[in-house]
């Protein structure tokens, strides 16, 4: 795990993306997070050599098996704590905030137990 929020926010962004279109690029990641194409091929150059995306000759950006690791944890940690803060009665906007947050921070024990706890 890169340790990095911003490189994991990325992956995540990275992973979503790739579920919805048929190629990811720089700028449907800038898109998405409302951030200058500049500013995301300088995190994608990082995330390229740490070995966790691959960019194809026309632009295409993939994940490696690391890089898809990271990605499918962040996004599960993302998903279950925010649909359970909105369980908990915390408004939808908020609990996703609040999980974007807390996805970053929270310890694989914590989360598990969260996760065991909700089942």
């Amino acid at each position: 795990m890169p340790g990095n929020e911003s490189a994991e926010n990325y992956l995540e962004t990275i992973l979503i993306l790739s579920q919805k279109l048929p190629v990811v690029r720089s700028v449907d990641i800038a898109t998405e997070l409302n951030f200058k194409k500049s500013s995301v091929s300088v995190a994608m150059k990082k995330l390229r050599e740490n070995g966790h995306i691959v960019v194809s000759p026309e632009g295409y950006i993939s994940l490696t098996s690391s890089g898809k690791q990271i990605a499918d944890q962040i996004y599960e940690r993302h998903t279950l704590l925010s649909s359970w803060l909105e369980r908990l009665g915390v408004d939808s906007k908020v609990a996703a905030e609040d999980a974007c947050r807390i996805e970053h921070v929270i310890s694989s024990e914590s989360f598990e137990a969260i996760k065991q706890h909700i089942k």
